[in-house]
Order: C-alpha cells, then structure tokens, then sequence
C-alpha cells in the first residue's frame, strides 16, 4: 500500500489522478504546498470525487505547508511516491532531486521548458527509483485500435512513402470544463518560461503517439532518437478580458509584463514540428483558442498513411466530441474491411461499419470509452503496479529520453526569430 505525496500540485492533472480509488493506494494523501489558490483548487475537485453520488472516493488530505514544500517532503519521507503535476519550469531539477533521494516520481508534461533541462532528465531515467510522466494516450481504447490495425498489413499494409507520412494535429481550449466545472488557470499557465512554449508542451503527446505508432508496425524502436527537420512557434492573442475569465485575476500580473503589449497577451503556446523516426516522416501540429463558449472543446487528429489503407482517428465538434476511428481502403475496401474485423474480433462490442464510399468506420460503444479524464487513474495505476513488481522499464526511460532529446531541440530552434516566426502555418 502506497502513500502518495503531491508537491505543488499546481495543474488539475494531479487531482485527475484520483478520480476513482485505487486499491494500491492508502486513503490518506500527503499534500506538500505554499498556500494559494492553487492548493484550495486541488482540494475543492478532491472533496468533489469524495462528494459524488456515483462511486464516491474516501481521499483524506494532510496538507503541510511550507515555505520549501519540497525540502520539508525530502526531510519526512511520510511515503515512497511522489505525484508532480503544476509548474514546468525547473520540473527537471525537482524530478532529480526527488530520484536521487530514493523517491518514485509520476510527473506531469513537460519535464522540458529549455533545453538544459536534458542533462537532469537524463540523470533521472537511468536507474531505479521509477521516474514516469503522465502519460495518458497509451490507455485510449481508440487509439489502441488504430496502433493494433497500423501493424496489421493486411489492413494497412506499410507506412506509404511521402511527406509526411504520420500527421497530429490538437486545438486546445484556454477555457474548458474539467469535471464538468469551468477549470480555473493559475496566471503562471501563460508564461512560456514556467510552463513551457507550444514547442515543447502538447508536442510531448504528440511525439509519444508517434513512436507508439512505429513500435505498432515494426518500422521504428522505442530508443531511436528522433531527427529534427524543422519547428516554429507563434502566440494565441488573449485579450484582458479573456484573461480575466480565464485565471480569475483582474489584470495581467507584474510577473507576464514581457508578454503584455497594449490590451492584450501573446500566448507562444502554438507550434508546428516536423520531424523523422527511422527515416519516417511526421509532423505535429498543435494550437490554443480561447474558446468562449462551454460547448466548445479540444480537437485531435492522427493521420497514418498506408500502401493499404489510411488510418483516422479524430475527435471534435464534427464527432460530437467522441474519439472516432476511420479506415479509408486505397483499394479492395470491402477485403481490407473484413481484416479489420478480424483484427479486432477480439474486443468485446468492436464493430466495424461503412460510412459512405469507401470509407469504414470502427464502432467503439461509448460505455467503452470512459473519455480522457478516466485515462488519469490508469496511468496511476501502471505506475504503482511498476513500482510493485519491481520491473525496471529501460525501454520506456530509452523512449523517453529520444523524445526529450528532440524536444530540447524544437525548444531551441523554434525560439530563434525568423522571417515566419509569428505566422501560424497554413
């Protein structure tokens, strides 16, 4: 039975993580903090998951706060695990620091703000005790089809030739509703030097995806460093009212004046990257909107490009927010359509259906997808079940790393002005 400690727990993926109970998980949590809205935050959704009708959590916080939560968590050592989820910037000193004290770390996204954090990253995944990111797109059902039908060759065939052949692309909402509750940003989310630039934040997912993908056909290793072809980055303009609305302050504080010009902040939260895994080309592209409305929410897509079949996997308003799974045959649609059945047979509820001329789609049952913030718990669960067995994971630490070491890179390339520097891509 684990205690957790949650440092600083700044960013509501750390509350996410305790969405449901977990039977390797003491009741009682440790929370380490300065006092703030933050921390009042993170336990007002904690009290909410205890206080719900529908399966109900039994979390007891004992909150210490300290003027150095985190040398006063090191001193006392009141358990073994260390959940970090809230500020990026020197998240890698914090993750070492904690490694080489002998604790267990599931951190959140970014690790990596600038590039000199590789080196502390380095030093933390390269040995027992674990050090693992929150890391949730590996447990999404949907995404679990669309990787086992990409190594399937009767479906897909082999990555196509072409540029790119793997396409991501995410439009992410400044304002959103997190437990069906419109989430509060602290007013740090918008400094680029403390939660890091769009280089290097959502394009941590994406690359992650990408390699999952390639390890799923056989055409790249987990360890194999990525190689840069290009990235730049661009800001979402948000004016004082949206801030306002957004982070719940009435105006930009004095920490974002490098940011502020006239009314309004720019937000370098967007980027584009283009990259090669094995001598397979993909690119990433991810942007932020303000979204003004509570309808509105996030968007994805993931393009492979197959000699058989293309694969798509895409979520938004045109889905009804709902991950949905595409298969569009380049040839032999209904042949290619009956190997997706046969690939998939084996999970339970799976069909697949035609939507118009060749174009199939694989039918997930919305009681099998618990959506995104379900995803949460089950990294957590990985994580502990890791530390149980006592199986050190090198081939994730090796993953990790390759992925670090390109975003390092796109850190620092993406922040050298240039001629498009400013301009979103078309």
């Amino acid at each position: 039975m684990h205690t957790l400690l949650f440092l600083e727990p700044g960013h509501f993926h750390a509350t996410l993580t305790l969405r449901v109970p977990n039977p390797r998980v003491a009741d009682e949590i440790v929370v380490y903090a300065t006092d703030g809205p933050e921390l009042a935050d993170f336990l007002s959704l904690v009290e909410r998951f205890n206080g719900r009708a529908d399966r109900p959590t039994r979390w007891r916080p004992l909150v210490i706060l300290d003027a150095d939560p985190l040398g006063r968590l090191v001193g006392e050592r009141k358990g073994d695990a260390v959940v970090l989820a809230g500020k990026n910037g020197g998240k890698a000193r914090t993750i070492r620091r904690l490694h080489e004290a002998g604790f267990h770390v599931l951190a959140d996204k970014p690790w990596l703000v600038e590039p000199a954090d590789l080196a502390d990253i380095r030093a933390s995944l390269g040995d027992w005790p674990l050090a693992m990111e929150i890391m949730t797109g590996r447990h999404d059902l949907a995404a679990r089809c669309f990787n086992r039908l990409a190594g399937t060759p009767a479906v897909f065939g082999r990555l196509a030739e072409g540029e790119p052949s793997i396409e991501l692309t995410g439009v992410h909402q400044l304002w959103k509703l997190v437990d069906g509750v419109p989430l509060r940003r602290p007013a740090w989310f918008f400094d680029v030097r403390v939660q890091g630039s769009g280089a290097v934040d959502i394009p941590t997912h994406m690359v992650d995806q990408t390699q999952w993908l390639l390890e799923s056909t056989g055409a790249g290793a987990s360890d194999t460093t990525p190689c840069l072809v290009s990235a730049r980055a661009w800001p979402t303009r948000v004016p004082e009212d949206a801030f306002r609305l957004i982070v719940g302050a009435d105006a930009f504080p004095r920490q974002l004046a490098p940011f502020v010009d006239g009314d309004g902040l720019d937000y370098v939260c967007n980027a584009d990257l283009v990259y090669q895994i094995g001598g397979v080309t993909a690119r990433a592209a991810t942007r932020w909107e303000l979204s003004p409305t509570p309808a509105t929410a996030d968007a994805h897509a993931v393009i492979a490009r197959g000699t058989r079949a293309d694969l798509v996997l895409e979520q938004g308003a045109h889905t009804g927010h709902r991950r949905r799974l595409f298969v569009e045959p380049r040839a032999d649609g209904a042949e290619i359509a009956r190997a997706v059945a046969e690939t998939l047979a084996d999970v339970s509820g799976v069909g697949v259906t035609a939507v118009g001329a060749e174009r199939y789609e694989v039918t997930i049952p919305a009681a099998l997808d618990a959506g995104h913030e379900s995803h949460f718990t089950r990294v957590l669960d990985e994580f502990v079940a890791t530390i149980d067995e006592r199986r050190w994971p090198a081939e994730r630490g090796a993953r990790t790393l390759a992925k670090y070491t390109l975003l390092a890179e796109a850190a620092a390339r993406a922040s050298t002005p240039n001629p498009t520097h400013e301009e979103e891509p078309r």
